[in-house]
């Protein structure tokens, strides 16, 4: 049964509207944009509000991937509840968020908070199709310029020596820019690094052993997914593949420290 899509005060965004990654213009502060490649739409906060958005143009406000049957009609939903608007998977496939985080449908709806928040959505081979998501914060005002302020510089994580070669070595492929990289297993980064330094007596329990120390202690200074509690079973990779991809981020690690190989 098709459900009515007339939200009063809501407005659509036509085709080739900016990227909501610039931000919005000034608006009643809760709202909601979602951009896709065909247009969007915006509305304002209210308990209960919803927006659909999927393949089916006639049942929902924003049209994603209208070409591409592994897109489901109804591929999603943002919802504003309590004071926030939140994203639910009611489609097929999963969607992808930020920091490589997968939404499945049969999970519960995730809050989304204020500002910029792209989304893709898996379609048929290699595409992906992109939705975006914008929710103006308290003041309702896009983020101000600061054309001439400093770049604030990162702030990498600090590591010991041990730690340090331990991690390139096990993170590697990240550093050489493969397009999916993965971390070494525990038996084939001991063993290289029992060839690079045989005198201190590397073996895959020792090295899984210091690497778990290294995960705690960015866990404790806030850095998320890095606890089996968080990441849920089973592991397999997931935990080092997140923490090689965040000392990347923060530039703790960087392709000029593959140099420790030779």
């Amino acid at each position: 049964m098709e459900q009515d899509l007339n939200h009063p005060g809501g407005l659509l965004l036509p085709k080739g509207h900016a990227s909501l990654a610039r931000g919005v213009n000034r608006t009643v502060p809760g709202s909601v944009h979602a951009l896709a490649l065909g247009g969007g739409y915006t509305v304002g906060p209210r308990e209960g509000r919803t927006v659909y958005f999927g393949r089916n143009r006639p049942l929902v406000h924003v049209c994603i991937g209208e070409d591409d049957q592994q897109v489901s009609r109804r591929h999603g939903l943002l919802t504003h509840h309590r004071g926030q608007w939140w994203l639910r998977n009611s489609g097929r496939r999963p969607i992808r968020l930020p920091r490589s985080q997968w939404l499945f449908a049969e999970e519960g709806a995730i809050p989304l908070a204020p500002g910029y928040t792209p989304l893709h959505v898996p379609g048929t081979r290699d595409r992906e199709h992109l939705l975006e998501i914008y929710v103006t914060g308290p003041d309702g005002d896009q983020p101000r310029s600061r054309h001439g302020d400093d770049t604030d510089a990162p702030q990498p994580y600090s590591l010991t020596a041990d730690e340090q070669l331990m991690l390139v070595v096990l993170g590697q492929y990240y550093l050489l820019r493969e397009p999916n990289p993965k971390p070494l297993t525990w038996k084939e980064a001991a063993r290289q690094l029992e060839e690079l330094r045989p005198e201190d007596g590397w073996t895959a329990k020792k090295l899984e052993r210091r690497v778990s120390v290294v995960r705690e202690r960015l866990s404790r200074r806030g850095v998320a997914n890095l606890t089996r509690e968080e990441v849920g079973e089973p592991v397999g990779n997931a935990l080092n593949d997140n923490l090689l991809r965040e000392l990347v981020r923060s530039t703790a690690l960087t392709p000029k420290d593959l140099d420790l190989l030779d």
